[in-house]
């Protein structure tokens, strides 16, 4: 499960070490909704394979509560992340539960998911090395992993967007590559469905 989630996962508190990024500027522009909602499509592309492995869902972000990641194809999947935990579920039923306290690195791929996924930056910088520009109404922005625990696993992320995320794209340390398209995002109460919000 820790290899599924850094192959998915990977935005920052401002300090003069990263005085070259704007990443104050960036950090106004994206949008902190209580309830964030949209499409993923991922498309991982591994090393010595000349097809990358495609699959789409939902993701939902809810503000102190946790981060959905449903994929609907093409297997139906669902997991659910919270600040101390990561949780596998299989229709109501908990498949696998993994604790900060049975594996301490949860925290920290979970506090990226969160900081990547609710925009808030501050979580990111602490892990990574920031370099960003902006241009008109988007931004990117360049991570490379500061922890060696992260180096070995992470070589790059690259992040565009502009009120929110839209692209990711993840160079494992190995040669796997893996992009996320975010789309069809949502705001507010509406944004779940009953679904969704069952699960939180």
């Amino acid at each position: 499960m820790k290899s599924w989630c850094v192959s998915w996962s990977v935005v920052f508190v401002v300090t003069p070490l990263w005085a070259g990024a704007p990443i104050a500027k960036i950090q106004s522009m994206l949008v902190k909704p209580q309830v964030l909602c949209g499409r993923f499509d991922q498309s991982k592309l591994l090393t010595g394979f000349k097809k990358p492995m495609v699959s789409s869902g939902r993701f939902c972000v809810v503000a102190d509560k946790g981060v959905l990641w449903r994929t609907l194809q093409p297997f139906p999947n669902t997991v659910r992340l919270t600040r101390d935990e990561i949780i596998h579920l299989q229709k109501d039923r908990v498949a696998m539960r993994l604790t900060t306290k049975q594996e301490p690195a949860v925290r920290t791929i979970n506090g990226m998911l969160f900081g990547l996924l609710a925009g808030d930056l501050g979580e990111i910088e602490k892990l990574f090395e920031v370099d960003g520009s902006i241009r008109d109404n988007t931004w990117s922005v360049t991570l490379k992993a500061r922890e060696p625990a992260l180096t070995r696993v992470i070589s790059s992320v690259a992040l565009e967007g502009g009120a929110y995320v839209k692209n990711i794209t993840i160079n494992e340390a190995g040669g796997d590559r893996t992009s996320i398209v975010f789309s069809e995002i949502q705001m507010g109460d509406g944004a779940m469905n009953s679904d969704e919000a069952a699960l939180f």
